[in-house]
């Protein structure tokens, strides 16, 4: 059975793409080195941003395992445009996945972009991955395997946030391992 480790980076300083850490993030990318101390991971794949990479540096060093950086990770934008009201606008994506706001994409092309690295990974050889990745484009994963994943569970992640997705005969499930 192979097993994906999907984790929402650690506390950031904001959403750049070169947005660091804060002091607590860093010691949540320790507790995250703890959390894995006991599991098997063969391959650590993580979005470009700096606050992922942050994120999964100390197990990656402790693993001597080196961090491949997956572009179609990054995080979803909503749009290149400054939107007063962008949660409700994000809140509209979870129930039309087609809707798009200007110089972004929608939920539908978020979430190709990330299923495909899992799908990927899935067919690969290797059989413990973690995935480093950010909130938006986490939950829309999520959605793809469960479409009641939604809104309202977005809001309730974590940072940093753990899921497990199991691939056992070509059928996916997915729990939340993170405390």
């Amino acid at each position: 059975m192979k097993k994906i480790y999907m984790i929402r980076h650690c506390e950031a300083e904001g959403q750049p793409f070169e947005a660091r850490l804060t002091e607590r993030g860093f010691r949540q990318a320790v507790e995250l080195t703890e959390f894995f101390s006991t599991i098997k991971i063969d391959r650590i794949i993580s979005s470009p941003f700096k606050r992922a990479i942050q994120s999964i540096q100390p197990l990656a060093m402790r693993l001597q395992i080196a961090i491949v950086e997956e572009p179609r990770l990054t995080e979803r934008v909503l749009s290149n445009t400054n939107l007063p009201d962008w949660l409700e606008k994000l809140r509209a994506t979870f129930d039309d996945l087609e809707l798009k706001f200007e110089g972004g994409e929608s939920s539908q092309e978020a979430m190709q972009r990330i299923v495909g690295v899992v799908e990927e990974v899935f067919d690969g050889e290797t059989e413990n991955t973690i995935i480093v990745t950010h909130g938006n484009l986490l939950s829309l994963l999520l959605k793809y395997f469960n479409k009641d994943f939604g809104f309202d569970e977005w809001q309730n992640l974590s940072n940093p946030d753990v899921f497990l997705l199991k691939n056992e005969n070509n059928s996916v499930t997915f729990e939340r391992v993170w405390i």
